[in-house]
């Protein structure tokens, strides 16, 4: 069987890296099946595409906010009737389950809804002025050519809660997404070229952001950046934008709490956190990556989660049933692994998994057990250091006040929950957690569209995501005054 050849695309054109290399996209369930070839580009690609969006501007600048967002509503259209090949293509290139991709298929179309719908809420103000006959009023206009880096876990998701925003503002775009996932997004771009985008609004080229993730960022076209992915890299991109005075939004890394008080409706947590612990493979940056529970219900708590940890499927994600697939590829197992065995040498108690699931189908693809972590101190590394895995790091506390002190005791601040049934608890906790999105009685993970997605400390620096922070940071705001006195 040929292999298919993905290609980039720039000003209106699916093209070749001008190098002439590509790469294989592989499905990390069976790692020696090819799912395509994708183009590792250069900087003159990277640079063509930004020569591409910067030539489109003006044209989709002065394009209606309404008549831009009829395209992305017709892109929004065609995403839902074809839901299911955009969450296998998820399931083949990232591994995670089907029930999993279509959720994120799913997210992906209520971004595009909103998005689209936004175009007939580009709202300016409109005040009175100090000044006899003088009208005052502000209005919003593009930042210009943007640049959208992205990662491999939510690869449809993630690119559309950018792109979609991105667009109804008026600006032009060049998309990278991640290395190992890039189908996703190139049938995205696909979608919108269908939708009727004109040529050059919206670029994509693939490879390894090493080789043009700097242009992306440092180019004197691009006046602004969207990223989403590590700590480490975003606080450089991030570095490089503000040194050039670029507007640059950075979304990375998470070590979620998630605490369980006494008085807690137990199913109800236990359900959350096993979805949060191990639901995608535990690589989502909203992930349940700790648990804090109060002393007097810690022994049966851990008891009854590894009980319902036990009954989780791990398999292909495309089989029916499936509650976990493999992880995302050998070097994320691999680091999924290195983080146990050091969990293990420091001194915590492996209390369920932690091992590599090998035999018969899984010695194809990179699987790893949910794992569950007891007698966790908080200074040890898998209490402190994103793993982005099935690991979940266990603590006991005995009250609100040591609960909330563990919570905030890492460089983190991404999402957070509490499950108690003590609204003025649970107010405390909202006004005390050092996190951007705080759940009650709810799991850590995901969000609305319609509302702002990020966090502080080293979760996040810049405008918030989606919602209207998404539109404020994709536009400027130019304040006008009129003197009609004549």
């Amino acid at each position: 069987m040929q292999t298919t050849q993905f290609q980039n695309f720039i000003g209106g054109r699916w093209v070749s890296s001008e190098s002439g290399n590509s790469y294989p996209v592989n499905n990390p369930a069976f790692k020696n099946v090819i799912l395509g070839t994708a183009q590792r580009s250069d900087i003159v690609d990277a640079k063509r595409a930004i020569e591409s969006a910067h030539q489109a501007l003006s044209g989709w600048a002065e394009t209606p906010a309404p008549q831009r967002g009829t395209i992305i509503y017709r892109a929004f259209e065609l995403l839902r009737t074809r839901k299911s090949e955009f969450a296998k293509t998820i399931t083949e290139e990232e591994g995670k389950s089907l029930s999993d991709a279509l959720g994120e298929v799913n997210r992906s179309m209520n971004i595009l809804e909103y998005a689209a719908g936004e175009g007939r809420r580009m709202f300016g103000q409109t005040t009175p002025s100090e000044l006899p006959n003088n009208l005052a009023y502000t209005t919003r206009r593009p930042l210009g050519v943007v640049s959208i880096i992205t990662p491999w876990n939510f690869p449809l998701a993630i690119p559309s809660w950018k792109i979609g925003p991105a667009l109804i503002c008026g600006n032009t775009i060049v998309f990278k997404p991640a290395t190992s996932t890039p189908l996703s997004g190139i049938h995205l771009v696909n979608l919108f070229e269908e939708a009727g985008l004109p040529p050059g609004v919206l670029n994509i080229i693939t490879g390894p952001g090493s080789a043009i993730g700097d242009t992306l960022v440092t180019h004197p076209m691009v006046k602004g950046i969207s990223f989403t992915g590590s700590t480490d890299t975003g606080s450089r991109l991030y570095s490089m934008g503000a040194r050039q005075l670029k507007k640059v939004q950075c979304e990375m890394g998470g070590k979620n709490a998630v605490i369980v008080l006494s008085d807690a409706d137990i199913e109800k947590a236990l359900n959350a956190v096993v979805a949060g612990a191990f639901g995608s493979t535990g690589q989502r940056c909203t992930a349940t990556s700790r648990l804090i529970i109060e002393d007097a219900i810690y022994d049966s708590f851990i008891s009854a989660l590894i009980d319902m940890t036990k009954k989780l499927r791990i398999g292909y994600g495309l089989l029916p049933g499936i509650d976990i697939g493999p992880a995302s590829s050998e070097e994320q197992l691999e680091q999924i692994l290195r983080y146990i065995e050091l969990g293990k040498v420091e001194g915590a108690t492996l209390a369920y998994g932690g091992n590599r699931i090998t035999g018969a189908e899984f010695d194809q693809g990179f699987y790893v057990e949910p794992t569950i972590f007891t007698d966790v101190e908080a200074n040890m590394s898998i209490a402190q250091e994103e793993i982005f895995g099935p690991v979940l790091t266990c603590f006991k506390v005995k009250d609100f006040a040591e609960a909330i002190s563990i919570c905030n005791n890492v460089q983190f601040g991404l999402s957070s929950s509490i499950y108690t049934r003590d609204l003025s608890k649970a107010f405390s906790y909202v006004n005390q957690v050092e996190a951007g999105m705080l759940h009650i009685n709810a799991p850590t993970l995901g969000g609305e569209v319609h509302l702002p997605f990020g966090g502080t400390k080293a979760s996040g620096v810049g405008t918030r995501e989606q919602g209207t922070e998404a539109i404020n940071f994709f536009s400027e705001i130019t304040t006008v005054y009129v003197d009609y006195a004549g």
